[in-house]
């Protein structure tokens, strides 16, 4: 398997924040989303990834490039956008277009045009009159036109309206369903990491506490309400994750669900009325509650 990029025992000391003991892989040509609440960890991860910051300890390895040693060659290879990165409002996007063309060889023009009307953009339109979302739209052009074999989006979606945000997503995947690519996506909103991503990742002061196939996480989460008294024994099984009182029920978080695990529940006393799956946001919640426990 070839990797996109490699974590093996990174950590990141500053001091107020610590990234710590961070080993984490991207495959080739796969969408990782990155879900942590702010101040989890993701930003740092990703200037990590593009040879912005050093790490403290571990190793680093992006598109079969060391980091730091040889961010230059890695960089070039290297598509990044972040919702608090800034164009010149005064100028027009095709002046932006062709500022990154100049720096950038691999810069393809009819793929930027083909962008330009999937984005529904005005190249010769001034940037200080485009949206919050087209500013968004702008920066994916911006990066994707230079065919990077990795793209890094740190929260592209954080503070636009939903209307705009649907606009975005769905003209991202798109463009990604397009385009073999390599791509790590941060948010903190786990239902734009789910419609996009082929697996997952999740972040917690600075802790990889899970990560795994999208499917999968949805498949081995379940959600059981039952009656009965709960036994102490209950607390042993390696598969439960969370336990509370919901009114008169009794509701249980697992984690690898197993089919046997109604009858288990019934001969420890306990009536399983209902078993749900559980969404993305309700497993990073869970998750972080648990301390990433596995």
């Amino acid at each position: 398997m070839t990797a996109a990029f490699v974590l093996q025992g990174v950590s990141k000391h500053y001091p107020q924040f610590s990234l710590s003991d961070f080993s984490l892989t991207l495959p080739e040509g796969q969408i990782m989303g990155l879900v942590g609440v702010n101040g989890a960890g993701k930003s740092t991860l990703l200037r990590l990834l593009t040879g912005l910051a050093a790490p403290s300890s571990g190793d680093i390895e992006v598109l079969g490039h060391r980091l730091p040693e040889a961010q230059v060659a890695a960089k070039r290879k290297i598509g990044f956008a972040a919702e608090d990165m800034r164009l010149y409002r005064g100028q027009t996007l095709a002046w932006h277009i062709e500022l990154v063309r100049r720096i950038y060889p691999e810069w393809d023009s009819a793929y930027a045009a083909s962008l330009l009307r999937r984005f529904d953009l005005r190249a010769d339109q001034s940037v200080g009159g485009f949206s919050h979302g087209q500013r968004v739209k702008a920066l994916l052009l911006l990066c994707l036109a230079r065919r990077p074999q990795l793209l890094l989006l740190d929260e592209p979606t954080t503070g636009l309206d939903p209307v705009a945000r649907a606009e975005v997503l769905e003209s991202l995947a798109e463009v990604l369903r397009d385009e073999h690519r390599s791509v790590l996506f941060s948010s903190h909103n786990t239902h734009d990491v789910e419609q996009l991503s082929d697996s997952i990742s999740f972040m917690h002061q600075g802790r990889l506490l899970a990560s795994a196939d999208k499917e999968r996480f949805l498949d081995e989460w379940r959600r059981v309400l039952c009656v009965g008294d709960v036994p102490d024994a209950l607390d042993a099984w390696p598969e439960l994750v969370q336990r509370r009182a919901a009114g008169s029920q009794i509701e249980l978080k697992f984690r690898r669900w197993q089919d046997d695990l109604p009858e288990r529940l019934a001969q420890v006393g306990l009536s399983v009325q209902r078993i749900d799956p559980m969404t993305l946001e309700d497993i990073f919640v869970t998750t972080v509650r648990a301390g990433g426990r596995q």
